[in-house]
């Protein structure tokens, strides 16, 4: 069970970045606004519960699109990995790579998690809904993936 170490919370202003994304691209945050937007932060590319999760906002796209929210799914994989990822699971989401994990202690995403008696520095999937200022609305962290994405676009349609 991952440790609870984000840090942030609902009101306080989302930290802004840049990431060089899949398919040649790049993302602000700040430059995304007066959009909604829809972080989730995930351990690795081609894993089951990874998959699962972006193919789900991926099916999702459109209805996020209609209530105003930019989804970015972020990852410290490249993004070669990502491209690759997109490719074989025909996703249709902007990845962010954040390979040298400034995003992710940001958000404090990467922490110590705990395997079979083992702690090692990881990932630990949280999502996170930031309101048309830049102001984090709602955080869900850490995230179990069965039914995620259909409450992530609950909350962003009440918004």
């Amino acid at each position: 069970m991952p440790m609870q170490t984000v840090t942030l919370r609902p009101g306080d202003s989302a930290p802004d970045f840049t990431l060089p994304c899949n398919g040649g691209t790049s993302v602000t945050l700040s430059a995304l606004r007066p959009a909604k937007v829809v972080l989730f932060f995930y351990p690795k590319d081609n894993t089951p519960g990874c998959t699962l999760e972006a193919q789900g906002f991926s099916a999702a796209l459109a209805a996020f699109e209609a209530a105003g929210t930019k989804l970015i799914g972020i990852s410290r994989d490249s993004v070669a990995s990502h491209d690759k990822f997109c490719a074989k699971h025909d996703l249709r989401l902007m990845l962010g790579s954040d390979a040298e994990g400034l995003v992710s202690e940001a958000y404090g995403t990467w922490a110590e998690k705990k395997l079979y008696g083992r702690a090692f520095m990881g990932m630990v999937r949280s999502t996170f809904l930031i309101d048309a200022d830049g102001k984090i609305a709602q955080i869900w962290s850490p995230v179990k993936v069965k039914g995620h994405v259909e409450a992530v676009l609950a909350a962003t349609e009440a918004l």
